[in-house]
């Protein structure tokens, strides 16, 4: 969605406007509400936060995915480390920078 400059509203004006402000952004509106000519915060309809969050959400996930096929690709090629020989050694790097 396009942000016009009629959908950038100070703090002041919007105390004084938010039911009516509110009604525009249910029937699609996205408001910014400026405080000191900058940016504050966003007034958008509660089903397009619902979205928003659920596309935060799924971003996660295909990130985790992507994350969990690089480690299956690793295993799979043979780089792959003990992990009671690892942890020894991360545990002697912290005893090193701690006796620094």
């Amino acid at each position: 969605m396009v942000i016009s400059a009629v959908d950038v509203i100070p703090l002041s004006q919007a105390r004084a406007k938010l039911s009516e402000l509110a009604d525009q952004v249910r029937a699609g509106a996205e408001k910014i509400i400026t405080k000191n000519g900058e940016s504050y915060v966003a007034l958008i309809d509660a089903h397009r936060l619902d979205y928003y969050h659920q596309l935060e959400r799924e971003r996660i996930h295909l990130l985790l995915i992507d994350d969990a096929s690089r480690g299956l690709a690793d295993v799979a090629v043979g780089k792959v480390k003990d992990a009671q020989s690892t942890l020894r050694a991360i545990k002697r790097r912290r005893a090193a920078k701690v006796s620094d």
